[in-house]
This record gives structure tokens, sequence and C-alpha cells, in this order.
């Protein structure tokens, strides 16, 4: 994209939300017990002893709160707590549960121990949520139909089910919901060795060859989240199919990902316009995030949820309360002569230092 062309992030490789086309390449590669889960080895280690105590007591597991940035395994992990505990799964989202009506026929249609697992719990309506206080707290659902006179109050038990909640918001969940949360665990980033090994497996899953060296190449740049790893290894292994005789070597992983736009730090070029908005229309900040997407043709939601996350954790970018700014490690990766104010703040990298 250039700074006037705007952006279709729903197309972007390294866009880390779910899309139509992951459907396709995640379902055969989604682990199915903890054994085959790579990395997030604190959630893992804590859930099996929760599941473990669970099963002891012949009892069904405490409700559980997954947090943190999309395409880390959320779902994936409620699958496998529903198979270690040996029950079904029902998945749903906040946005589709549209009614209290809804709700109820999710609840009384789960049998005992069951997991039902809320992606983007923190958007419930608040309608629902409050009819879900009493079902997690006391399986128990208190409806009323009817108005005035005619209004009739109905108690219906419910079986004992676990709650899996999954959300890239926390701070949104009101507190009533989050405290009857038993569980809560937090996701974080991968780091390259363990995107690479997640590579390594799902390319043989897929059935294509790849060197290791080439495994880590696709990790390095897959923002540390296994969703784009998959994405970019499905794209990369096209590149290999006719470059390289369908061999994924180093060399043909580091030409599909130049080609696509996507440097060795995982930016991709709406990142990097991002960026140079900044250094070259407002001397690197700050700018307030309305402007700065006017400016890009972004929306300002894509750039809260999408660049804005990966840009901090790597120390690209800063957010003050006058607005964004760029770090003196934005204007080196650019190739920009960083400013003596970020010298003087001690802004530099330890090869510039």
């Amino acid at each position: 994209m250039d700074l006037e062309g705007g952006w279709d992030y729903e197309n972007r490789m390294v866009e880390p939300g779910y899309t139509p086309e992951d459907q396709a390449v995640e379902n055969p590669l989604r682990p199915r017990t903890f054994d085959q889960y790579i990395g997030q080895d604190k959630v893992k280690e804590n859930l099996k002893i929760y599941i473990e105590a669970a099963k002891s007591r012949k009892e069904s597991l405490d409700h559980v709160l997954l947090y943190g940035p999309p395409g880390l395994g959320k779902t994936t992990l409620a699958g496998i707590v529903a198979g270690e505990l040996g029950v079904n799964l029902r998945i749903t989202s906040g946005p589709a549960i549209e009614k209290p009506g809804d709700l109820a026929a999710l609840l009384t249609n789960l049998s005992p121990g069951d997991v039902l697992f809320i992606d983007e719990v923190h958007r419930l309506p608040r309608t629902v949520e409050e009819i879900l206080y009493p079902a997690m707290e006391d399986f128990a659902l208190d409806i009323i139909t009817g108005k005035g006179q005619m209004a009739a109050s109905y108690h219906l038990p419910l079986p004992r089910f676990t709650l899996v909640g999954a959300t890239t918001r926390a701070g949104q969940l009101s507190a009533p919901l989050r405290d009857r949360f038993g569980v809560v665990l937090r996701l974080e980033l991968y780091s390259p060795p363990e995107l690479g090994k997640i590579v390594m497996r799902s390319a043989g899953i897929l059935n294509a060859q790849i060197e290791a060296d080439a495994a880590l190449e696709i990790a390095s740049r897959s923002r540390g989240t296994p969703r784009i790893a998959n994405r970019l290894l499905k794209r990369v292994r096209d590149f290999a199919e006719v470059m390289s005789g369908g061999v994924i070597t180093l060399n043909t992983a580091k030409i599909a990902l130049d080609r696509m736009e996507i440097d060795e730090l995982g930016l991709d070029s709406s990142d990097r316009n991002m960026l140079k908005a900044i250094i070259e229309n407002y001397n690197g900040g700050p700018v307030g995030l309305e402007t700065l997407a006017a400016v890009i043709g972004e929306e300002s939601v894509t750039i809260e949820d999408v660049n804005e996350p990966y840009l901090m954790q790597i120390g690209f970018l800063t957010r003050t309360p006058r607005g964004r700014c760029a770090t003196a490690a934005a204007y080196l990766h650019l190739g920009y002569p960083v400013p003596g104010r970020l010298r003087e703040d001690g802004q530099l990298t330890l090869d510039e230092g």
C-alpha cells in the first residue's frame, strides 16, 4: 500500500485475527493433546494440574478465562481441555449470542461436565451477561417470560458445566463476569524457536518438506503468533513448489517472504508506512490516532488492534497522552538517522551504541 491507498487488513498475511481461509489451514493443524501443543508451558502445566484435580474429585473443571493477543491458540486449548476431560466441546462467540434465549438454548443442551467455549466473551450483550451470572455460579437459569400480569418466572436447573471464555481485551470484561472465572490464564507471544517447532510440525502434517533454517526464518517473521506462522508456511510452500522442487529451503523462504513484503522482523508494508508517516510527517510524533488513521488511509480500530500491539511489543512505537511516537529503534530499522532528542533519551540499540 502507499500512504494514499489504504489497506484491506482482512487480507494481510500478518493479520493475527481469524480469517475464513484459516478454517481450511488450521483445522488439520490443531493439536489435540497437551503433548502436541507447543509453547505456553506455564499455562499448560497449570491446566494439567487443574484438570487432574477435577477428575480425581469427579467434579467439573472450574470456569476458565484465557486472554492474550489473537492467534495464540485459545480455541485450541479449549478443545484440548474438553479432550482431556473426556467431554463434549460446544463453541460459540460473544457476538453470536444476541439475546438471553440464545444462551438458554446453548446451556440447556449441555451434558454434565461439557465445556462451553465462548470466544470474544467481552462482546456479550449486557442482557445475556446478566443471565450468565447465575448459570456460572449456581448452575441454574432464571427466565421471565411475558409482560405485566402475564409474566411468569421459570427456574431451570442446569448440568454442571465448564465455561471457557477467550478474549483479546480482558480490560473490557465487566468485574462481575471476570470474578466468576476461577482460573484466569494469560497466553504470551511465542519465541522464534517455539514457532520454528510449530512450523516443522505443521509442515509434516501438510506433507511439505522443509529445512530447519527455513522453518526458523518463517518463524522469525511471524510476529510471535502460530496462526500467522501457519499462514505464511502455506504461502511459502506455494513458492517452493515452483522454485525449489517442493522443498522449502532457506533461500526459497526468504524470497517468498520478501515478495510478500514481510521483513525480517515481521513488519509488512502497512506497519512500515505507519511508522514512516509518523517519522516523515510528524517528526517522529506525537500524533493522534485519528490523525494518523486519516494520513495512512486506515481505520483507527485496525491500527489499535493490528498494527500497534506488535510495534509496541518490539519497541518501535510508544503511546503517550499526546499521541503515538516512533522510537529510535524504528528510525534505525527503516534507515532514518536518529534525531538528537532520541539519542539524548538513550533510545539507541546495542548495535548503534
